[in-house]
């Protein structure tokens, strides 16, 4: 059987040109880069090419990126170090219901610990409100952490309104980009945000490869003790070639970005008017916002989530019902029910996020057995019953 992979925002397979260069990196920098000798020294190099590759990337400065293990890391990094940092006798954050568990975890655990949290709504097409955040700030507001793009819907938050906003009270602002980075132009001079959060292995990179930017200025108290690696940001010694396969990434992203974009943009478009036009009772998710160009979450009346994914799995190919972080979880996606669906349209719903690998026949193929799936799975259902 023929697979075809549509889940890229859980995680995307290594590019040739970073697994290539990713190989002789392994047997040949294998210096710690801490090190004075001349093993160490070209492991040095290699990192700090690696730190300017991943700035330009970003457009910041190699002195402004703090490489992580992955996305999760630098959430927590960026919301702990400031919070934590903070003297201030009562501390108050505000973030959104539609974050992702990285980032609502780091904020339960600081609540545990005497934080304020604020959770802001989003609006039904899944978008939080600007206005909302600038309601929110108090006088003990110490940190704004909203997503760039959210990693269920696609759907594009306005960070740069609301890095604004921060920045005229006087509140540093993070932002979760895990999943933009590499899907869309990021340029974190012009979006303002304090502190920004990016994952290798979401555009081609080896897992366990990350970084976060962090502004200049911007003061944070570190989550791992011990050397003074990254500027006293993160103990640790560093793992070279996993940087080096970061910045790999980054630049091919950087090189073909415009055009990647515009060919999933198209084939994120015409797999959903496909399915729209062959499937009855079925709604986009976030429709109505702007969206990352490569992921849809559509909604199947009548159909278990999970079911499909199964279904699917069963025909060859490869998505799923929400948050890779939450599979297995029975209770409906966080995301969908903030943005007002029910509890049981919420579980019939489906994400489908498309790759460098994917191309139009794979499309009408998924259009074709998502089709099949949803009308066998229809039959089953007790519940559905087709609308006139």
């Amino acid at each position: 059987m023929r697979r075809f992979y549509f889940d890229h925002n859980a995680t995307t397979p290594v590019a040739p040109e970073v697994r290539e260069m990713l190989g002789s990196a392994l047997s040949e920098v294998y210096g710690n880069a801490s090190s004075i000798h001349h093993a160490g020294q070209v492991a040095k190099q290699k990192l700090e090419q690696a730190r300017r590759q991943t700035a330009s990337f970003l457009h910041c400065g190699p002195k402004e990126i703090v490489f992580t293990s992955g996305g999760t890391e630098s959430d927590n990094l960026a919301i702990f170090g400031v919070i934590r940092r903070s003297t201030a006798p009562s501390r108050h954050l505000i973030t959104s219901a539609i974050e992702h568990p990285a980032v609502l975890a780091s904020c339960a655990q600081l609540e545990r610990e005497g934080v304020e949290v604020t959770y802001l709504p989003v609006s039904p097409a899944g978008v939080v409100d600007p206005d909302d955040v600038r309601r929110a700030l108090r006088r003990d507001t110490v940190l704004i952490s909203i997503m760039h793009a959210n990693n269920e819907t696609g759907v594009v938050q306005p960070i740069g309104q609301i890095a604004r906003i921060a920045r005229e009270a006087g509140v540093l602002f993070h932002s979760d980009g895990v999943q933009a980075a590499g899907r869309v132009r990021v340029n974190v001079r012009t979006l303002g945000p304090d502190l920004y959060s990016i994952s290798g292995h979401k555009f081609y990179a080896p897992k366990g490869t990350g970084a976060l930017y962090v502004r200049p200025g911007v003061k944070i108290m570190p989550l791992l003790h011990g050397g003074r690696h990254e500027q006293d940001r993160r103990a640790g010694t560093e793992n070279v070639p996993g940087s080096m396969a970061l910045a790999a990434a980054a630049g091919w992203m950087e090189a073909h970005l415009d055009a990647e974009g515009e060919r999933l943009s198209e084939l994120r478009d015409h797999l959903e008017a496909s399915v729209l036009n062959r499937v009855p009772d079925v709604a986009v998710n976030g429709g109505a916002a702007p969206r990352l160009p490569n992921t849809t979450s559509l909604c199947f009346e009548g159909v278990e989530g999970e079911a499909m994914v199964i279904a699917l799995d069963l025909r060859g190919f490869a998505v799923s019902s929400g948050s890779a972080c939450s599979s297995g979880a029975v209770e409906p996606s966080h995301v969908l029910i903030a943005m007002g669906l029910s509890r049981e349209r919420a579980k019939a719903s489906l994400r489908i996020s498309l790759g460098r690998g994917n191309n139009r026949e794979q499309v009408d193929a998924l259009a074709d057995a998502i089709s099949q799936s949803v009308a066998h799975l229809r039959k089953l259902s007790p519940t559905y019953t087709a609308h006139a």
